[in-house]
């Protein structure tokens, strides 16, 4: 009992202390300091409460909660990144970019445009729009981005984290191939485990293959 009171105790401090680090974050921020700081703050925030609680994935989720709350401090200004995107055809090609409530930009590749069906190779008609993404992380080195890869229920388990994982790391790869430096990427598979639609039915399975791109800045 004593030890789980010590670690709530703990978990709570920790806690504040990550509000405290995004209130001062937000004081020191000038107009010109354009930054979103809720993704390394949850980072942060869910590995300190993983060794206090015993749970890494309850931590995480924790972490990304106040990642959020943290990310709504100051958020960066995407226009310009968005711009280039579209006139880079992501609209066109069925690619959603949206700017999340952490601070964060949301790229959404559906798998039509991003690759062959149990394949990690990237379709010629995404790398334009991947271009776009280099560049703003080239010119802008407080840039950071996070690919997570999924895919639906069809086929095993095994089969799709590893298919996630692959084409997931194919996008951060290609970002590295145009000068995005490696420690600024992270890649992830989820496999079937977050779906967005019904996997029951075609077009449900089609939604759910898809790539997320998170672009979020972090304090230089």
């Amino acid at each position: 009992m004593k030890t789980s009171m010590h670690a709530a105790r703990l978990a709570s401090c920790v806690l504040v202390a990550a509000m405290a680090a995004g209130c001062a974050q937000m004081d020191n921020a000038s107009r010109g300091q354009r930054t979103a700081v809720g993704a390394g703050a949850g980072a942060a925030l869910g590995a300190g409460l993983g060794a206090l609680i015993g749970d890494s994935s309850k931590a995480a989720a924790i972490g990304a909660g106040v990642g959020a709350v943290a990310g709504g401090i100051a958020a960066y200004n995407w226009q310009g990144v968005k711009n280039d995107m579209q006139q880079s055809g992501a609209a066109s090609l069925g690619v959603d970019v949206v700017e999340m409530p952490d601070g964060s930009l949301k790229v959404n590749i559906p798998s039509n445009v991003s690759f062959d069906t149990g394949k990690y190779d990237l379709k010629p008609a995404l790398l334009p729009v991947l271009d776009s993404v280099a560049r703003a992380m080239v010119q802008h080195p407080e840039l950071r981005a996070v690919a997570y890869g999924h895919t639906d229920s069809t086929g095993s388990m095994q089969i799709n984290q590893t298919l996630s994982q692959n084409r997931a790391q194919a996008v951060t790869n290609y970002l590295v191939s145009q000068g995005v430096p490696t420690a600024n990427l992270s890649s992830f598979g989820r496999g079937p485990n977050e779906p967005v639609a019904d996997n029951s039915t075609a077009q449900g399975r089609a939604m759910n293959r898809r790539v997320e791109l998170y672009l979020y800045a972090v304090q230089q």
